[in-house]
């Protein structure tokens, strides 16, 4: 026997939105055609009058709301590292870990990560200078144990002799010379020996070829010695071979920047995947004289798992310093980049549970890297100014991931709250019935408007396909492209478009555009090429970059369950994926969770609709055996995506997918109606009194879930 569906269903409730949305049809078009669940006749009202009107608070995974006191947490405060600890010996039993301390590697200039002053590089232990120090002594005893007198001897004369030919400028002859160290069977010892090599001679490379080490001259150290000193150069080499994570190293400073874009070009070009740079103001800065040095910093990478020695997992160390983040009207990726400057940290260094709207008064959980409670406290004043406060700091272990928290409270006030047009029912018994409703039914659980950037030009899930089809220059482009708005950052974008002049566009680029800037940074150095934009896209971290691409699945998975809803109603039929654990509130669980209704489950009503899932796009994810399934294929072939992978490896973007439940419900629902009174002043000495009526209303929602489309489902109203 079929259950009737809900009215609203039937017709998918394709009424359109008028709320100052007639300068994005395309996207009224798409909003104002997804389903509702529920078939009351709803209400109008504004939302979003001031920030003050929506304020949003984070619930972490012990349930507790995050601008609490956390005088429950660990609260001790640590002092600040120390940052000339020496390094252990060498352990030959435990060598096969090689990142090393977070100490810095930054030999030529003082360096703002820090509070206070780095040792020059005269000072440090592992410096090479006219004399013979520490750190060398430490290479030569390594290559004493590991190779006989007359090797040693040998490699040593082939180092010398490498080195006066390229002082004396005469080229090498035929093909490039090579000097064998011989075979050594022992892993762990060739390990050893190549990194001793290159840290004694960092103007030469070495070579494994079945268990034999051959030694090379190091071209590309040749080629950088013609963009630094010398001394530089030996240190950059020392520096990336010894790989230790989260160090960073600093060039020494320059005025020049047409020298600067050269050796950002070199490093980026030679060492892109592993390192990343970026151009930083000395301390002493001024405009006289604009002293400008390059840092080179390691990228991300996951950790393997692998055995450490105690010293080494000592060494490795990082500061985390957790804290809570209240900003208002105030978009969250620009608050990290502010936060970024003042901290003299990148944004990747941030980690958060989720996103949080811009329009809104927001409080969520944060944790910084390599930036003690101390220092963070330091800025207080300084970002109150953009309507930012950090409280709640402590130190912590770890960072934030996506989705760990446990959901949002929402304290939110409707204004102008009036009947629907034609609807003469009583007002207040629509709200209490709109309200009790979707708290007994749920709300179909759509991606809020603000994931795709509302009322925009160019819609984030836009940019999410371009990445995905790797054409990074028009991601590129559609990311740049301006409003119909004649102010500094659209007239800037509207400049770049027509000229492709990414200097020029930075010239005219507002300073606080923090991702504007950075990515025309990076275009102004690698030019508007594929490749160009390719690394220009790895001026944003990667929580950023992934957001395109999940923006884009998200616009998917609207669609995907406006059909299903329309197709089959509320009905679970065979083919459909629920969920087998009721205790889920996220998308994050594993597909083991997830069954395929059969038919005899259809015929016997075993599930029910609030249990069941549809796949957001990824790599690891199966798909509804029914209408459903043949309707993501067609989508895909629809947008070119047929042979997809979702993996972008250009980006380091890997995307596996997961499960979004169709249907959610609002907790702790709580509500009150307000008079208002506004007073018209017509003529002199008469004026009329208007009541008019708000709303503030209340309620929790689990992780990944919008406000907005439990109020479009309250209100029958599209935003």
């Amino acid at each position: 026997m079929r259950r009737a569906l809900c009215p609203g269903f039937l017709n998918l409730q394709l009424r359109h939105c008028y709320l100052r949305m007639e300068e994005d049809t395309d996207f009224r078009i798409r909003f104002s055609s997804l389903g509702f669940i529920t078939d009351h006749i709803g209400f109008r009202g504004t939302i979003k009058s001031s920030p003050s009107d929506f304020v949003v608070i984070e619930i972490d995974e012990q349930g507790q709301l995050v601008n609490k006191s956390t005088s429950g947490l660990i609260n001790k405060v640590l002092p600040e590292p120390n940052n000339f600890a020496k390094k252990t010996k060498l352990d030959f039993q435990n060598i096969s870990c090689q990142e090393g301390s977070n100490q810095e590697v930054n030999t030529f200039t003082k360096c703002s990560d820090d509070d206070q002053n780095h040792q020059s590089g005269s000072e440090k232990e592992d410096t090479i200078n006219d004399g013979t120090s520490k750190g060398e002594e430490e290479k030569v005893h390594v290559l004493g144990n590991l190779l006989d007198e007359k090797t040693n001897d040998l490699l040593t004369h082939f180092a010398f002799d490498i080195k006066e030919k390229w002082n004396s400028k005469t080229e090498l002859i035929g093909s490039s010379p090579e000097f064998s160290l011989g075979r050594i069977l022992d892993k762990n010892q060739r390990a050893i020996l190549h990194s001793a090599v290159r840290q004694k001679f960092p103007f030469l490379i070495t070579v494994g070829k079945n268990s034999e080490i051959v030694v090379k001259p190091n071209l590309e150290y040749k080629e950088l010695c013609h963009l630094v000193s010398e001394e530089e150069a030996l240190d950059f080499f020392k520096y990336l071979d010894a790989k230790k994570e989260n160090s960073k190293f600093t060039f020494k400073p320059d005025m020049n920047k047409d020298h600067r874009k050269a050796v950002h070009h070199f490093v980026n070009k030679k060492f892109g995947n592993l390192v990343e740079t970026k151009s930083f103001p000395e301390l002493n800065y001024n405009a006289a004289n604009p002293n400008i040095a390059i840092t080179v910093r390691f990228r991300e990478k996951k950790h393997k798992h692998r055995k450490r020695s105690l010293f080494e997992c000592q060494d490795q160390k990082v500061i985390y310093t957790a804290f809570t983040l209240r900003k208002e009207n105030l978009e969250m990726f620009e608050a990290l980049g502010f936060l970024a400057i003042k901290l003299g940290v990148i944004p990747s260094d941030f980690s958060y549970a989720g996103l949080k709207d811009k329009k809104a008064i927001t409080y969520q959980a944060m944790v910084v890297r390599k930036v003690s409670p101390e220092r963070l406290k330091n800025i207080e004043k300084e970002i109150e100014k953009k309507r930012m406060n950090v409280f709640n700091i402590r130190s912590v272990g770890d960072s934030l991931r996506l989705g760990q928290l446990k959901g949002n409270h929402f304290d939110i006030i409707i204004r102008n709250v009036r009947n629907q047009i034609n609807d003469s029912t009583n007002l207040r018994e629509r709200i209490l019935e709109a309200i009790e409703n979707v708290k007994n039914k749920g709300f179909v659980n759509y991606y809020g408007p603000q994931r795709f950037g509302m009322g925009r030009k160019v819609h984030t899930d836009q940019i999410g396909l371009a990445l995905l089809k790797s054409e990074m220059v028009k991601a590129v482009k559609l990311f740049l492209t301006p409003e119909d708005l004649d102010d500094p950052v659209n007239r800037a974008k509207k400049y770049f478009l027509q000229t492709e002049d990414a200097k020029g566009t930075l010239s005219l680029m507002p300073e606080f555009k923090v991702r504007e800037r950075a990515l025309l940074e990076s275009l102004h150095r690698f030019g508007m090429t594929e490749e160009g934009c390719i690394q220009a896209w790895f001026s944003f971290p990667h929580s950023m970059r992934i957001f395109y691409i999940h923006a884009y699945s998200s616009k998917i998975w609207n669609e995907a369950v406006s059909y299903r809803l329309s197709t089959y109603g509320s009905r679970v039929v065979e083919g459909d994926l629920v969920c087998l654990d009721e205790d889920i509130d996220d998308e994050h669980f594993p597909s083991s969770k997830v069954h395929l209704v059969t038919e005899e489950e259809e015929s016997a009503s075993t599930y029910a609709i609030h249990q069941v899932v549809l796949p957001v796009l990824g790599y690891n994810i199966q798909y509804p055996k029914n209408k459903v399934g043949q309707w993501y294929q067609d989508t895909l072939s629809r947008d070119g995506l047929q042979t997809c992978r979702f993996k972008v490896p250009t980006l380091k973007l890997n995307v596996p997918g997961c499960y979004r439940q169709i249907l959610k419900h609002p907790h702790n629902v709580s509500y009150q109606l307000m008079e208002e009174h506004d007073t018209d002043v017509k003529t002199e000495g008469s004026h009329i009194d208007e009541t008019t009526l708000s709303l503030q209303i209340s309620f929790d929602l689990d992780a990944s879930c919008y406000a907005t489309v439990c109020l479009r489902e309250i209100m029958k109203h599209d935003f």
